[in-house]
């Protein structure tokens, strides 16, 4: 049976559909709390820079509850989308990292 799976180059990189470098949205959600903006844009400014032209968006929910917050970077690599994420996902304060 043929495996689902790429072959293994030995270089220990995953394989992605993503050219670098390149504009990249990451979306992340948390509740409504005061600073979880300020928080989340800090996480990722630390890899990355934003993409030239591109602001920082929010969306709160109908509530108020919850708060959505998009940071365009400029995505040089894998490596550097998996540190976010993880820097991201390792936050108590973030509900779900996109």
């Amino acid at each position: 049976m043929a495996s689902r799976f790429p072959p293994d180059n030995g270089a220990g990189e995953q394989e992605t559909l993503l050219e670098f470098p390149c504009k990249f949205p990451v979306k992340v959600m948390g509740r409504g709390d005061p600073g979880f903006k300020e928080l989340v844009t800090g996480i990722i400014l630390a890899h990355a820079e934003t993409y030239v032209g591109e602001q920082v968006t929010t969306n709160a929910s109908s509530s108020g509850k919850f708060i959505s917050v998009t940071v365009t970077i400029e995505a040089l690599s894998k490596d550097q989308l998996d540190r976010i994420y993880q820097d991201l996902t390792d936050c108590e304060h973030v509900l779900v990292a996109l």
